[in-house]
Parts: structure tokens; sequence; C-alpha cells
């Protein structure tokens, strides 16, 4: 195949393209410049797209004897990364780029581009499997090393997608033995850092980022009562689950630590609780989509307006534990929202904590992801 690899700098991608060529494909390395801050280095640095990864990935691609090439799409990741993330903490959610990244940059305009140029395929150093079913078409699984498994944020990836993924790490026993296969290969990358945290903040200050692109106000702090127990300089800054930064004023009657229960950017207020009010066994999700073909159990039906119930595992978190739980779609209208778009009802069997409003709610069945959904809410049955 004519394979498009994608080469962030780091050591994944970069065994990733040397296992491509290995292969026997027809690989060329392309780096994504996301970002138009040229002096923008690695140094202090906690995210992916600095210049010193681009001259890591040149370095790569220079040893593995394929070309090489940056390409500029820091205008849609602006758009539609950046510009989303801070439309979402506005509206009170908690947004994760990573998805978005993967949805819209990654598998969405650097696929495009590549079909375009005649690739066959886009290969990156994903932890994912992509296997075919029965009748030939395409499935996302977990890779073989679960503790790097990165089968979450790919959830977003369509069957027509798929199609075109090459994830050569897939069967990697670990990343320990990743690097090695690096260091053997003569690759520089072999013991650099994994890089963490989200790209375009690489200080991970979020609240002091969030502070300078949206206007903050500040407002009170409530707890559950109702009752004010401090305030905040601008409700956007906080996320659901938040224990640490509230500073009240007030302690609690028990005395026990309180955390975020929610967030209300339009009456610009935080409510703050005990940490049991955090567990929530429903989530409701839109934006619903489906990785390869939905299994027939989430088929609608026009008579009733859903599918059946069918059992799944769902993960909240790229590196959460997935939980038992049912699911159901149901058309819009049908769950009393009037939103547009199918919603996702998932049922947890074992409650979750600290689930909000913006995350990305993953739908498993043994390895296999099923899909995945925005959560637009989430709540306690047994106090509902």
């Amino acid at each position: 195949m004519r394979v498009l690899a994608a080469m962030s700098g780091g050591v994944d991608s970069a065994v990733a393209a040397a296992r491509a060529v290995d292969a026997g494909h027809d690989v060329v390395g392309v780096h994504l410049a996301l970002s138009r801050m040229p002096g923008t280095l690695r140094t202090g640095s906690r995210g992916c797209c600095t210049i010193e990864d681009s001259r890591d990935a040149w370095r790569a691609a220079e040893k593995l004897g394929i070309p090489y090439y940056v390409w500029d799409f820091s205008e849609r990741f602006k758009e539609d990364v950046v510009d989303d993330f801070i439309a979402e903490y506005e509206a009170g959610r908690t947004p994760n780029p990573c998805m978005r990244c993967n949805e819209k940059i990654k598998f969405a305009a650097l696929l495009e581009k590549a079909i375009a140029l005649g690739f066959d395929a886009v290969c990156t150093g994903h932890y994912a499997r992509v296997t075919r079913d029965a009748d030939g078409h395409p499935e996302l699984h977990r890779a073989s090393d679960w503790a790097k498994d990165q089968s979450y944020v790919l959830g977003v990836l369509t069957e027509a997608q798929l199609e075109h993924c090459l994830f050569p790490l897939a069967d990697a026993p670990t990343k320990a033995a990743v690097r090695a296969e690096a260091a053997e290969r003569g690759l520089s990358v072999a013991k650099k850092p994994d890089s963490h945290d989200i790209c375009f903040i690489p200080d991970g200050d979020t609240a002091g980022w969030l502070a300078e692109k949206i206007e903050m106000r500040p407002g009170e702090i409530v707890d559950e009562t109702g009752t004010t127990v401090g305030e905040h300089a601008g409700a956007q800054a906080f996320t659901v689950g938040q224990r640490r930064g509230l500073k009240l004023g007030r302690p609690a009657a028990d005395g026990k630590p309180r955390f975020v229960l929610s967030i209300e950017p339009k009456q610009n207020r935080v409510t703050v609780g005990p940490e049991r009010l955090l567990a929530v066994d429903e989530i409701r999700g839109i934006r619903l989509s489906w990785a390869g073909r939905p299994i027939p159990d989430a088929v609608v039906d026009p008579a009733t307006g859903a599918s059946t119930r069918f059992d799944v595992l769902a993960q909240v978190r790229a590196h959460g534990d997935p939980v038992p739980a049912t699911a159901q779609v149901m058309v819009p209208g049908e769950d009393g929202s009037g939103d547009a778009g199918p919603r996702l009802v998932v049922t947890l069997t074992t409650p979750l904590r600290g689930v909000a409003p913006g995350q990305t709610v993953v739908l498993y069945q043994g390895t296999r992801v099923l899909g995945q959904a925005t959560i637009d809410t989430a709540r306690s049955l047994a106090a509902a």
C-alpha cells in the first residue's frame, strides 16, 4: 500500500512508521504543524507539537530512508480543536481535545488529504487494532497492551475512516518493548519522554489559559442546599469532580472535603458538595457515532423510536476502567429532550464519580469498540 505515516516526533509514531516500511509499504512521513508559534520548544513543555518534535520526526524519517514533509494544519486545528475547547468550557462542559483532534484532524483533515493524494492508508503510533468481521467490515479493538491501549480516544472513528487506518503497534507487548525496538533501530527518540496533558497548553495551567480566552465573572459557590459557601473568579474555570482550588471560606459540617457537583455558566454559579453526590448511574449522550457497523441490537425500531437495551462496558476517561452497563439508542425527542440526532442512554451497573458533561463515553463489548457519544447529562437514578 501507499501509506502516509503521521510522525509526531515521538517514539511510538517513529516505530510505527518503521514497521510499515518493514511490511513492504511505500511510506511517506508527514509531521502536522498544529501551532503557529514558531518559537515553541519542548523545554518546559508537556505537549507534542513543538519545533523540536518536528525535528525529531525528520531525524526518524531520515533514518528510515523515507520522504518527509511538514503540513500546516494550524488553522484547521485552531477552528476544530482549540476553538471547540474554549466554546465547551464557556458552556460549562469539560471537553476532551484529543478526541476532537483525532476526529477532526488526524482522521478527517489528514485522511482526506492523504486519499486525495493517492495514499491507501494513514499510519499512526496509536495502540489499537483494526480487524475485520465475517463480512469483511472493519472493527476497532483494544491493543494487546491494555496499559497503553488508546482505543478510547479513537472511538470517534467511523467505518469509512477505519477502512484507511493502519496501527502497526497493535501487537506491541509493552511500551518498554517499543522503546527497546527504537533503540535497536538506531532511532534517536528511543528514550524521549512521552507527551502528556493538552498540547496547546504546554505548562498544564488550563485555568490560567482559559482566563485569557474567556470572560470570567466573579460569582457564588453554593453547597447542595443552595447555601453560599464561597466565591469564585469564573465558573468556567471549574470542572465536575474538582476538589482542589475551591478556596471555600466555610468548611463542611462533617469536616470532609467538598467537590464540584455542577457548573452553571448562565447563572455563574458553582455547586459543591460531598463526594457521595458525585456518583451517577445514568449517562445521556449526544453526537453518537459508531466505530464500524453498529451491532443489530443498537438499531432503532421505527415503531418504538428506540433500540433494544444491550449489554456493554462503558468507559468515560482515556485511562479509566470500563464498567458494566446497558445502553439504548433513542431517536430525537423520544427521551424528552427534543434535540436533533439520536441519543444514547447508558445505565451503569456500577456508579461512577465525577462524570462531567462534555466528556466522552465510549462503549465496548469485550475488546471491540462499538462507538461513542458526548456526555450531555449524568445523574443518579436514585436521587432523581
